[in-house]
């Protein structure tokens, strides 16, 4: 018996600054006992719940279960315990699989040596049983496992997931700096946007943003375009429960109305290469896209934006960034009354290029590279009036976080 039959425990990976949003999005999903961790959530769940995660979670890089622990001081203790697993309950002499490897503080420094050594363990696991043993597949194996080692400590997983859950399946193609998916419906998350209001992304890029926006309104689970997940491979993996809970989650999902959600860039290819990503799900036919820069437009009130500007470090110059922002300053000043707008940006400095009040600061990473996300309402009225508007936000902002 496994670690995770034992104990019912299981580690969510997580990306960068988002561990309490993940946390809230674990308890909505019905798992117990969550306590968070740096890049990272332990939890317990139930089959049914443990397999709703992963087909609907928005947020989590990946799921792991724990299948046993060690005390590792070289990697002769690796070869040792591995060769105490009974392999053959998880993987297959027809199945590939791969390892990835992480150390924290340990004797042990080449993460890539660690893997090595549990690889050559299992492979002579099955040649000493079985005269024969499975390849190896780095790039899309059938089996997934994890290392960790911290310290003395050392936990090998099966990973739950497969491939990363950021990756939904309908971004084929994308610009020359995506946002990761998981970033986007976190951006939405915090916007708190229900569908009440409308819904742009001023400069959509490759549409993943707004491509998590239906599917956050239409219900759809993260993972609908996915076949294949990871669990499969546990050893108690119940098929008939799994396609209870997939077809009990898809049969929540919900057409859009027009009008909600639309999408604009400067760009013709990424206008179309939008058109082509949301086009993978279902009910994208109402989901407007255009080619337009923000600036030509006639504006857009009582609303919700919420885009990822070009922020002058991977793509663009840095002045060109900021002349960007300034305009954006503008037109949300000028032309979005009634309107909260989410600006994620790679490069905190270009908040003050903006020009104006930012009411929330959230610090989260894409990928590698660390921002912040602010956020700008821009109230109805006259000056006077907006004042009023802009102090009753702030009061009542004071009284949630005292209580």
């Amino acid at each position: 018996m496994f670690d995770y039959q034992r104990k019912n425990n299981f580690f969510a990976q997580v990306p960068g600054k988002m561990e309490e949003f993940c946390e809230q999005e674990l308890k909505e999903l019905g798992a117990a006992n969550i306590k968070t961790a740096y890049r990272g959530v332990y939890f317990q769940a139930e089959p049914a719940v443990l397999y709703k995660i992963n087909y609907t979670s928005r947020l989590l890089t990946r799921v792991l279960a724990p299948l046993f622990t060690f005390n590792c001081k070289s990697t002769n203790d690796i070869k040792n315990s591995a060769s105490k697993t009974k392999w053959e309950k998880l993987i297959s002499l027809n199945t590939t699989f791969a390892i990835n490897a992480s150390v924290s503080n340990s004797k042990i420094t080449h993460s890539k040596y660690a893997a090595l050594c549990l690889k050559d363990s299992i492979a002579d696991y099955f040649s000493a049983k079985y005269k024969k043993r499975p390849n190896v597949d780095t790039r899309t194996p059938d089996v997934r496992l994890n290392l960790h080692i911290e310290k003395e400590l050392a936990t090998v997983s099966l990973d739950l997931s497969g491939e990363s859950l950021h990756k939904r399946g309908y971004r084929l193609s994308a610009g020359e700096a995506p946002m990761q998916e998981t970033l986007a419906a976190a951006l939405i998350r915090i916007s708190e946007w229900n569908g009440e209001k409308p819904f742009w992304d001023c400069m959509c890029g490759s549409g993943t943003i707004i491509s998590e926006a239906l599917m956050k309104y239409c219900n759809i689970p993260a993972q609908y375009l996915r076949k294949e997940f990871g669990f499969f491979n546990l050893p108690d993996f119940d098929k008939s429960l799994w396609e209870k809970i997939k077809s009990e989650c898809d049969s929540k999902i919900r057409p859009l109305p027009k009008g909600i959600i639309k999408g604009s860039d400067i760009s013709p290819k990424a206008v179309e290469t939008a058109k082509e990503n949301i086009g993978r799900l279902p009910h994208s036919e109402n989901v407007h896209i255009f080619n337009k820069p923000f600036q030509k437009t006639d504006g857009f009130e009582n609303g919700i934006i919420i885009t990822n500007p070009p922020y002058g470090i991977r793509i663009g110059e840095k002045e060109d960034a900021k002349l960007l922002m300034k305009e954006l300053g503008d037109f949300l000043k000028q032309k979005c009354s009634g309107t909260s707008a989410f600006i994620y940006t790679g490069d905190p400095a270009l908040r003050k290029s903006i020009g104006l009040k930012t009411s929330q600061r959230i610090h989260l990473v894409n990928g590698k590279l660390e921002g912040v996300l602010f956020r700008i309402d821009s109230f109805k009225g006259t000056h006077k009036e907006r004042k009023t508007e802009e102090n009753k936000t702030q009061e009542s902002k004071s009284q949630d976080a005292g209580k």
